[in-house]
């Protein structure tokens, strides 16, 4: 039986989260001390008892998923024993840390670094994103490029399970798409609450500026491959791993083709590491066989 730890991304956040882990147990709230002291504020106060507003603030969201996952992990201690790790987008930094490919500290400046440049991304680069219900892969794809060709920008860019896929872009573009796949036979072509066009072109800024940051950090060998969004693919060697993770910014996250890989390579248990229980629900969407639980 092989273990697949999985690791959320933006949107699984919650107000007080962590917060039950800081007050129980003492390598926890070292571990959120530490992060206080790296970062330069105390993201904990704002974990424990800020508003869902503020949590919402990409600046905050991504540090405060990323470290409630990675301590979360920690906790478990000897128990904590995977055969492969995957993250969903911001998922995939959590993940690297708990396959000892970054460090906590390295990972962290990393995680904020990203959020600041993709904040600035979606100042200079203002798009949306849409999600779109039952409609097949390809179609969406094709309606998609023929978007593109007329000169907006609008790409898929969550592939999240089979009859789901988000796509992101200019407004313009979304908007275009939504009433063109609606019109295909989407079910739903719903517009999301997000800050940009996140997993598209519109992220290049951040994705050059977050190259940087990667090249100069140590990337050590993994205890475990990581499935990575870019790729769907078994990972183990820290230079891929590197390009990987920048290319990660302006391409499609693949969830639903990294988890069919991991179930063809023989994971049988999915773990969610992190708030909220989105991964799980995605999983059982995509193998039905396949037993997905949380911490």
């Amino acid at each position: 039986m092989k273990k697949a730890y999985v690791f959320p991304g933006q949107g699984s956040q919650f107000p007080g989260m962590g917060k039950d882990l800081y007050e129980t147990n003492p390598q926890a709230k070292q571990l959120f001390e530490n992060a206080n002291d790296i970062l330069g504020f105390r993201i904990s106060d704002t974990l424990f008892t800020g508003t869902e507003e503020e949590l919402k603030q990409t600046r905050i969201t991504q540090p405060a998923i990323f470290l409630h996952s990675v301590i979360m992990a920690a906790t478990v201690g000897a128990n904590f024993n995977p055969d492969m790790v995957a993250g969903h987008s911001l998922g995939e930094f959590s993940a690297l840390v708990a396959n000892k490919t970054l460090s906590f500290d390295d990972a962290l400046k990393l995680v904020y670094k990203r959020a600041m440049a993709m904040q600035k991304a979606c100042e200079q680069n203002p798009g949306t994103m849409a999600a779109i219900l039952n409609l097949d892969d390809k179609v969406v794809e094709t309606i998609c490029a023929e978007i593109i060709l007329g000169g907006n920008t609008v790409v898929a860019a969550n592939y999240n399970c089979p009859g789901q896929l988000v796509i992101s872009g200019s407004i313009d573009g979304i908007n275009i798409a939504c009433e063109k796949l609606k019109a295909a036979g989407a079910k739903r072509a719903l517009v999301l609450p997000v800050g940009g066009a996140f997993h598209s072109p519109l992220m290049e800024p951040a994705r050059v500026e977050l190259e940087a940051a990667i090249n100069a950090t140590h990337f050590n060998t993994p205890i475990c491959p990581v499935y990575q969004n870019y790729t769907a693919s078994a990972v183990s060697a820290p230079e891929e791993i590197k390009r990987n993770l920048i290319a990660q910014l302006t391409a499609p996250v693949k969830w639903t083709q990294s988890v069919q890989q991991m179930v063809t390579d023989g994971a049988t248990q999915f773990i969610e590491v992190g708030p909220g229980k989105v991964l799980q629900g995605l999983v059982k969407k995509i193998s039905s066989t396949t037993e997905a639980v949380s911490i």
